[in-house]
């Protein structure tokens, strides 16, 4: 009876040289970091055009959103960490300083779903409602769904068009241009028809940076896994290298959303 035996999977990078073993998988990264820019971009452009000249309801963001950006940039500095004791061959220290990223990254999670569902409280953030198309239609603060809401207009939210604040008459519920100060001639319904109509570029945004999040996470816990079974060494931490240019870059991804969608537009 013969022996059968298993060959064993070659590495696509055996007999190469470290240094250009290491420059490779780095530069893979910086393609892949690249492509995502690229696909940021084009989803932001469209939703500013669409956009121009448009009423845009402006939300100031929440407690829950800047405490999750503490905890986002902690997860950085963590990482950071690991990789340097990495480097240093303390095996124990590195561990330590990924755990620390898994917990910071979760909390990041958390107190995003914290700030989401506060906006949602006050009938703020996403809503979904079918287009005369018959297709589903991704607004980002609909006016309609805030009007229904808790929310305090100059307190909660505004709304502006070239830069101008509208006017808002709680008693009677209705919108007016910056320059109607008596109120004479109500604007509620453009507002509603054109503000923020590029939401669904916005939603799109966010839900292509929650897939990259959970892609993230996966590629966390799989190195954590690496350096405990000692894949990862201090001779070998190209793979913690490009976990960390991919974290850190989420991480700087995340922030300019929060400043685009709280406060650039």
């Amino acid at each position: 009876m013969s022996e059968v035996t298993t060959a064993r999977k070659p590495d696509v990078f055996e007999g190469v040289d470290p240094a250009i073993r290491e420059r490779t998988k780095k530069m893979l990264m910086y393609f892949i970091v690249f492509a995502i820019v690229m696909l940021f971009a084009g989803f932001t452009s469209a939703y500013i055009v669409s956009n121009m000249g448009q009423y845009w309801v402006h939300v100031p963001a929440s407690n829950a959103f800047w405490f999750s950006n503490l905890l986002l940039v902690a997860s950085s500095v963590s990482l950071w960490f690991a990789v340097r004791s990495m480097r240093q061959n303390e095996k124990s220290k590195a561990l330590i300083a990924l755990g620390m990223t898994l917990v910071l990254g979760i909390g990041f999670t958390l107190s995003q779903a914290a700030g989401w569902n506060h906006l949602s409280e006050l009938g703020m953030g996403w809503t979904v409602s079918e287009h005369e198309s018959g297709m589903n239609a991704y607004r980002w603060n609909s006016i309609e769904s805030i009007m229904d809401g808790e929310a305090v207009y100059g307190v909660d939210y505004e709304v502006y068009r070239n830069g101008q604040a509208v006017l808002y008459s709680a008693e009677r519920q209705e919108f007016y241009a910056s320059d109607d100060p008596l109120m004479v001639k109500p604007i509620t319904r453009d507002i509603a028809r054109t503000s923020n109509s590029g939401g669904g570029y916005l939603w799109a945004l966010i839900a292509v940076h929650i897939l990259h999040l959970t892609f993230g996470f996966i590629y966390l816990v799989v190195n954590g896994i690496r350096v405990a079974v000692g894949k990862i060494h201090a001779n070998d931490v190209v793979q913690l290298q490009s976990l960390s240019i991919y974290w850190h870059f989420m991480g700087a991804l995340w922030l300019y959303l929060f400043a685009f969608l709280f406060y650039l537009n």
